[in-house]
């Protein structure tokens, strides 16, 4: 029991310095080959953030001994020590790793490593960031987020880990996630690390049954996945925007389904800046043209695109699995007026 006994992890800025090279964190086993170290575990999220496209690779390391504490199956409690590393590539060319650290006195590091030209070495970014890091279409560019613009997503839910959770490393995977990204080879996911001892104190019916998002489609379950990975880190009830009133994180024990009734005609609290007249709604089943929720996550107009962090561009297939689950929900609509009126 005594190695459950991690701090809870409570938003605060981190005062350590982060080491001033990414090869001294301890990513790599042989750094001449850049061969990752076996002993780090690799995982994916089924639902991972968009980053303009960027290709991503995903490690954990905790400290020999230690264990994760599910007890919590909504919010894991890491042991002091954990790291973990999320590598961005552009065109198979590395562009930045970032990296997170659990210090001593629980609070979590935050540190983004730029990689060079020659792909050799990456070193420590300024906490301010970096931009131009890489060029996109459209003459926009990939910025290295700054520490602050971490935290903002980071610490809107208890947890600042957000792409290792119990949903996201569930085994029953969601094969119509948008941008989704297969278990790595030797990787992890949740199955495994009960198996191996990694992770304990999860409820008994979260082993019984792999979490999975209740929804009424295929299409559904990959929208609220979507968006609660990309979404819900900062549209939820204990997060910054909980006045907002839109709840878009899933919850693995939770009986209702708030991302439905907090969207599906439900009204728009304030229009955004550049907001159709029309957009009432955040979701208007079988209207996505007018529908609020659609018009901005398919802009990246400063003032109105959704998020509105760490993208420049566009996410064309996950816009279109919105349009389309936002058609759907007017089906039953259409198909009981047609009953009512006898055609």
């Amino acid at each position: 029991m005594g190695l459950l006994r991690s701090v809870t992890a409570v938003p605060q800025p981190a005062t350590a310095v982060p080491p001033q090279t990414l090869q001294e964190t301890g990513l790599y086993a042989d750094v001449a080959t850049l061969r990752v170290d076996p002993n780090h575990l690799a995982f994916s999220p089924q639902y991972p953030l968009w980053s303009d496209g960027a290709t991503k690779r995903r490690w954990i390391s905790l400290p020999p001994g230690s264990v994760i504490d599910g007890s919590n199956p909504d919010s894991l409690v890491f042991p002091v020590g954990t790291r973990f590393w999320k590598e961005f590539s552009f065109n198979g060319q590395r562009v930045e790793t970032r990296y997170l650290e659990r210090r001593a006195d629980g609070q979590w590091l935050y540190a983004a490593y730029a990689w060079s030209a020659d792909g050799r070495e990456a070193q420590l970014v300024s906490p301010r960031g970096k931009r131009g890091a890489y060029a996109l279409a459209g003459g926009r560019t990939h910025t290295i987020p700054g520490v602050n613009d971490c935290k903002a997503c980071h610490q809107g839910v208890p947890s600042e880990v957000l792409g290792f959770s119990t949903l996201q490393l569930s085994p029953d995977r969601d094969l119509h996630a948008p941008n989704a990204e297969p278990k790595p080879d030797q990787g992890v996911d949740l199955k495994d690390l009960v198996a191996r001892g990694l992770l304990v104190g999860l409820p008994k019916s979260v082993l019984e049954t792999p979490p999975r998002i209740k929804a009424a489609s295929s299409t559904e379950r990959a929208a609220l996945g979507y968006m609660h990975g990309n979404c819900g880190h900062c549209h939820n009830p204990q997060g910054p925007l909980q006045n907002v009133g839109l709840f878009l994180r899933q919850s693995v024990e939770a009986t209702d389904q708030p991302a439905i009734a907090t969207t599906v005609n439900h009204a728009v609290k304030k229009p955004a800046p550049g907001q159709s007249p029309d957009a009432v709604n955040r979701v208007e089943p079988g209207y996505p043209e007018r529908s609020a929720l659609m018009q901005r996550v398919s802009s990246r107009y400063s003032a109105l695109q959704m998020p509105p962090l760490g993208t420049e561009l566009v996410n064309d297939e996950a816009v279109a699995l919105l349009y389309r689950w936002v058609a759907e929900k007017g089906e039953p609509r259409k198909e009981a007026h047609l009953d009512h009126e006898g055609r």
